[in-house]
């Protein structure tokens, strides 16, 4: 996973090792260690008998943390362990993407494009992870293919790519993640914190964030105007 907010040096560092991939990139301090050893083991399986990867979460009204506040989250991966998903409709307005590349000292080239950076979630916010359509696999190998829609790439390669024109077709870039513990996201559904729908790529990449919980909701007949902190999950 690349670090987004780091000294020049380190950007010549990350990329003389933009093959690496979760596994092998070695973190530098136990909590970081212990959370990336967090987000393998939930990627590696996917044996929880409510596997929502590759699902939206749809924050309910009053679920009573502001940091997820009308949020869409799209979920990466699920199993026994936990789950480790996005939030992709909070844009994070202090960091663009060209601001990235050139702190990470990567060129862009005439058919580079740009993409939105997102506020990903509240655990590890100065790591980033870029949510993309399947179309794209990194060199390293190090892409997780979610399902035949997305795919979730964190290394250094894929920004490389996306600057000279040859990355995925779809893309956003969080920065940081929301994680759950065993059970504890199955909980919160069950206390009515979160609905789940499918993941539809036209409403996860859309440039309007402001517009994808509605549209989220859309999707499944809800009218937000009519919902409440107390309605069942759907």
């Amino acid at each position: 996973m690349f670090h987004p907010a780091q000294d020049r040096d380190f950007g010549a560092r990350q990329k003389s090792h933009s093959s690496d991939n979760f596994a092998r990139a070695v973190p530098q301090d136990p909590c970081e260690r212990h959370a990336r050893a967090h987000i393998l083991g939930i990627m590696e399986k996917t044996d929880s008998p409510m596997n929502l990867s590759g699902t939206l979460l749809i924050a309910m009204p009053g679920m009573g943390d502001p940091r997820f506040e009308k949020s869409v989250i799209y979920v990466c991966a699920h199993s026994t362990d936990g789950a480790m998903g996005l939030i992709v409709n909070k844009p994070a307005t202090e960091l663009s993407f060209r601001d990235l590349l050139a702190q990470l000292e990567i060129p862009v080239g005439d058919a580079g494009r740009d993409i939105r950076v997102h506020f990903g979630g509240p655990v590890e916010h100065g790591r980033g992870f870029v949510l993309h359509s399947a179309d794209y696999q990194s060199g390293a190998d190090s892409t997780l293919h979610v399902n035949d829609d997305f795919g979730l790439t964190a290394t250094i390669d894929i920004l490389e790519d996306i600057a000279t024109g040859t990355g995925p077709e779809l893309a956003l870039l969080a920065l940081g993640y929301a994680g759950w513990g065993p059970g504890q996201l199955e909980e919160e559904i069950g206390q009515n914190g979160w609905l789940t729908c499918a993941a539809n790529p036209k409403i996860v990449f859309d440039q309007d964030d402001s517009a994808k919980w509605q549209r989220a909701l859309a999707v499944m007949g809800i009218d937000p105007l009519l919902l409440s902190a107390d309605a069942g999950r759907a």
